[in-house]
């Protein structure tokens, strides 16, 4: 068994390797407010497949409603068809409602909001490895390691957490991070916690024994 794991750590670190490369960087901690080298106060939500939507247009409550975001990224109204939703904020989508049903009313107001977040996979955070349940979280605004690991409730036994990586693209090239997860949910040291953002994968290796 303790063979089959070790076996199962090589195969990891690895894999690991292969992703992140050689070259590693530093974060800084948490703020919960800003980040110091990343734009965390100006994230805004983007719609994707699955979110429940509700659109309201003002003196037209019989085209107003609620729409799920189907799996090609569109909606369809009473009076617009296929409208090309995912990727967009909220804000930007009823704008874009009100120059389309322009046509059919005159000086048309639209807000959007949104019920059921899932969001595009551009917005997930995914963390893989020796977390308890490694998995896809979307991500929220403001949100922190502390917060990513509780959601997948935390590391596994076997895991080596500080000896974990995060993968980010910065500017369209691929960074990489060292993350002193274990320092961080176990003991306490809060300065580990750093902020995520939409697109970051944390990579928990297995410890050597």
């Amino acid at each position: 068994m303790m063979k089959a794991r070790q076996l199962g750590t090589s195969a990891l670190l690895i894999a690991t390797f292969i992703i992140t490369g050689c070259s590693v960087n530093t974060l800084p901690e948490a703020t919960t407010r800003a980040s110091l080298t990343t734009n965390v106060n100006d994230y805004q939500y983007l719609i994707g497949p699955g979110d429940n939507l509700t659109i309201f247009v003002w003196r037209n409550p019989e085209i107003s409603g609620n729409f799920v975001v189907r799996p090609d990224g569109k909606v369809t109204t009473s009076l617009v068809e296929d409208i090309e939703v995912a990727g967009r904020t909220p804000t930007m989508l009823a704008r874009q409602l009100e120059e389309q049903l322009a046509t059919y009313i005159n000086n048309p107001r639209v807000t959007v909001s949104v019920g059921r977040f899932n969001g595009p996979f551009s917005e997930q955070v995914r963390v893989i490895g020796e977390a308890t349940n490694p998995s896809a979280v979307n991500y929220t605004q403001n949100m922190t390691l502390l917060d990513l690991m509780i959601s997948v409730g935390g590391l596994t036994e076997f895991a080596s957490g500080n000896n974990a990586k995060l993968v980010r693209v910065i500017d369209g090239k691929q960074t990489t991070f060292e993350l002193n997860i274990e320092d961080l949910i176990k003991d306490g040291d809060i300065t580990e916690n750093v902020d995520m953002l939409p697109g970051d994968i944390v990579i928990i290796p297995e410890a050597w024994f």
